[in-house]
């Protein structure tokens, strides 16, 4: 049976695509460029917020579950990025202030200047490290991250590889969706976008984006702590092909190679 969207208003009640087959291969050969989104698909983003917030929650006598403050945090970041271009500590910032005031505290500005800071201290998952090691010996690699360089910086330590490009928010002056880092990447490796795969934990941030400027994409959907889409907003985006992690975004494109 068909899936329908009946009764979705996003989708108009219009039939959906079909879901990316999860045990679908790419060919490796299509590809001479891998890029990736950084906090989320390489980095365990999920974790640096929940431990963030719920430090400040309790020095402001308040508790939150894992699943109420990534939806806080969803509900938030993406709207202060899309009111006007600022670095990514001063987002970081502002959302918390704006999730406090959904879970019922009222941060500090030294509070907020931590939780920004924090971003540095984010944990690799754990099978991301060896993955971009295996897909570096076969494609090259770049970041294209909502990131002010500064705070990448930091992360590109705990990563532990060379990537031949990186192009961050700061560089570009917005965040994605929208597209420049995308285009900026094109301009910067030389590389057509027919010769390049991207490759997110996010729909709305970088599968959709991705997809509608032209370029193959992989889903890597993580599952989220607080469930749902975590601490990104949803999105109907269609991905080519969904793994559960870079060990399988290794598997899918290099196999037994």
């Amino acid at each position: 049976m068909n899936a329908t969207a009946e009764g979705n208003p996003e989708t108009g009640g219009q039939p959906l695509p079909p879901s990316p087959d999860p045990g679908a291969r790419l060919d490796p050969d299509l590809f001479d460029l891998l890029t990736f989104d950084c906090y989320g698909t390489l980095v365990d983003w999920e974790t640096g917020i929940i431990e963030g917030v719920q430090a400040v929650c309790a020095s402001h006598g308040r508790s939150a579950t894992d699943a109420a403050i990534l939806k806080a945090f969803g509900d938030a970041e993406h709207v202060v990025q899309g009111e006007r271009y600022r670095i990514y500590r001063e987002v970081l910032a502002l959302t918390l202030v704006r999730l406090g005031s959904v879970l019922g505290f009222r941060p500090t500005g030294a509070e907020c200047d931590a939780f920004a800071a924090s971003v540095a201290d984010w944990p690799p998952f754990p099978d991301t490290v060896q993955a971009l090691r295996q897909l570096g010996a076969r494609f090259r690699l770049g970041i294209v991250s909502n990131v002010d360089d500064d705070l990448f910086a930091d992360t590109r330590k705990r990563l532990d590889i060379d990537f031949d490009w990186v192009v961050t928010a700061q560089q570009v002056g917005s965040y994605k969706p929208a597209t420049a880092h995308f285009e900026e990447m094109a301009t910067r490796s030389g590389i057509a976008r027919e010769r390049a795969l991207h490759v997110a934990q996010s729909l709305y941030h970088d599968i959709a984006p991705a997809s509608a400027l032209g370029y193959a994409t992989v889903h890597v959907n993580r599952k989220s702590r607080g469930g749902a889409t975590g601490a990104t907003p949803s999105s109907t985006a269609r991905p080519d092909a969904e793994v559960p992690d870079m060990a399988g975004l290794a598997e899918l494109l290099l196999g037994d190679r």
